[in-house]
């Protein structure tokens, strides 16, 4: 009998645990972005945003990505999302990356809760490196380096309600290829 009670208190303990170990990832990667150079002000500025810990990528000749994140409202947790992607082109390898997808109002965090939200190719996003000391600019999914905090601050700007900021995690992929992200969004009741 108290084997089993020790058993039962055990898989509540780790039942209890469990959130809180999942909710760090979350909690790391938004304090990452926070002190990572041009993404720190947008969250001074933004409505809300999306937050991916980590998005695995790959692909040869057709590629694709897919990450799980959650998605706060004015600093409040208010769901889950997923993020797809499908690319075509000359590519190869793999790689890990976070993002942060900030919206600057309500309008732009609407149409994201719509379920039905996808950035085109054609969208910029800012590339930083964990210390935020180099940057590299980005259309859509492809990596051009930059190397000056200047220009990721010039590209860090809103497009149609939307900024996206990328931080690599690690792997190695070569790229020429159009890709376009597609989310869904499911509220926490």
């Amino acid at each position: 009998m108290k084997a089993i009670n020790w058993r039962s208190l055990a898989c509540l303990g780790l039942a209890l645990v469990a959130p809180v170990a999942l909710a760090d990832r979350y909690t790391d990667t938004i304090a990452l972005f926070r002190h990572a150079g041009p993404a720190a002000e947008f969250f001074k500025t933004s409505y809300g945003y999306a937050v991916f810990p980590t998005i695995g990528k790959g692909g040869f000749v057709v590629g694709a990505a897919h990450g799980e994140g959650r998605v706060y409202r004015q600093g409040r947790y208010i769901g889950n999302t997923s993020m797809t992607q499908v690319s075509f082109g000359f590519q190869f390898g793999g790689q890990a990356y976070s993002e942060m997808v900030f919206f600057r109002d309500q309008a732009a965090l609407e149409r994201f809760e719509s379920g039905n939200f996808s950035l085109s190719a054609d969208v910029s996003a800012v590339a930083l490196t964990a210390s935020a000391s180099a940057s590299a600019g980005t259309a859509g999914t492809e990596a051009g380096a930059s190397g000056t905090e200047s220009h990721a601050i010039a590209a860090g700007r809103y497009q149609n309600g939307v900024a996206v900021f990328t931080i690599a995690k690690g792997g190695l992929m070569y790229q020429a290829a159009v890709a376009g992200q597609k989310f869904s969004f499911t509220p926490v009741r």
